[in-house]
């Protein structure tokens, strides 16, 4: 099974990843953390539901606007387009997880679909839930997605059926170790708003970008803007924009034609020593190493 390194994501932040086998609506791959290109997941958004078994370390997962820590033998079902990202727990921690997407619509046929995944699925207050693997239910979840990550990699006869029943026992464990739906029009909200100014800055972030063209794209006032960003994402709307040129240069220094200076501009910056001290204060190395390390790891990978 192949170590997914890379996350593409659209500008409103939706991961473009087909998360299918060629005959099944669903993905299932091992992720090591600190082996992605940005040194952990981006936050991203997909229409999929998921569910992680971390395998080995700890994964700090933030949730719309929540932190959960997963350890070793734990998992967490991450809902229909709730925005999330990962990163290891503490440095020197190297955290490995199983992870299992798929599509809401494959789990039940259409005549029960809309009793027993919809209200899921739309609900408000179900953003995840923490998979424990110390019970009985969390137990059997977290067996079925290592039994499904083993079906997928054998294939034996009729494993598609397989992987449908152990779908099945997936959800039923899911939904009857729960809570109480809650549909809250504000929550629903709150978050087209919040992907609403995130969409406009990843299209304009090469562009000299202002709190208040922001603070427009989501219809708020600028401190409003403010409040979103720092409970929802931790931290400042200019800082975001900041880390996300950072996060877009990644991908261009891959591209070995491209000098450090062009990458610069490219990304909104006005100086290639600006860019470089900003890098150095997200990456904590320097946009020259971090090629040279890419270009390392390429060849390594191509020798076997």
């Amino acid at each position: 099974m192949v170590d997914k390194t890379e996350f593409h994501i659209d500008q409103n932040l939706k991961e473009l990843t087909e998360h299918r086998t060629v005959s099944l609506p669903i993905a299932c791959y091992e992720t090591t953390i600190i082996h992605n290109v940005h040194g952990h997941i981006p936050l991203h958004w997909h229409d999929e539901l998921q569910f992680v078994f971390v395998m080995q370390g700890e994964a700090l997962f933030r949730v719309n606007q929540e932190e959960i820590g997963v350890p070793e033998g734990n998992g967490i079902f991450i809902n229909s387009g709730s925005m999330h990202m990962a990163e290891d727990i503490e440095e020197g921690n190297v955290c490995k997880y199983i992870c299992l997407n798929l599509s809401p619509q494959f789990i039940l046929p259409a005549e029960l679909y809309m009793k027993f995944v919809h209200p899921y699925v739309t609900a408000t207050n179900v953003p995840y839930l923490l998979i424990r693997g110390d019970q009985s239910w969390g137990v059997k979840i977290l067996q079925a997605i290592q039994v499904i990550k083993q079906n997928l990699r054998t294939q034996p006869v009729h494993y598609e059926l397989d992987i449908s029943a152990q779908l099945l026992t997936i959800w039923k464990q899911f939904i009857s170790n729960g809570c109480l739906l809650e549909y809250d029009p504000n929550e629903i909200r709150r978050n087209q708003r919040m992907k609403g100014m995130l969409e406009w800055i990843h299209v304009h972030y090469a562009e000299p970008v202002k709190l208040k063209d922001i603070a427009k794209a989501g219809q708020l006032s600028r401190s409003e803007t403010c409040r979103y960003f720092k409970q929802m994402l931790r931290t400042t709307p200019i800082h975001y924009v900041m880390e996300y040129r950072i996060r877009k240069s990644l991908e261009l220094l891959q591209l070995p034609e491209m000098s450090i200076t062009e990458i610069a501009y490219q990304v909104g910056f006005n100086s290639t020593s600006y860019y470089i001290n900003q890098f150095g204060k997200i990456m904590n190395t320097t946009p020259l190493k971090f090629r040279r390390e890419i270009e390392l790891k390429r060849r390594v990978d191509m020798n076997g």
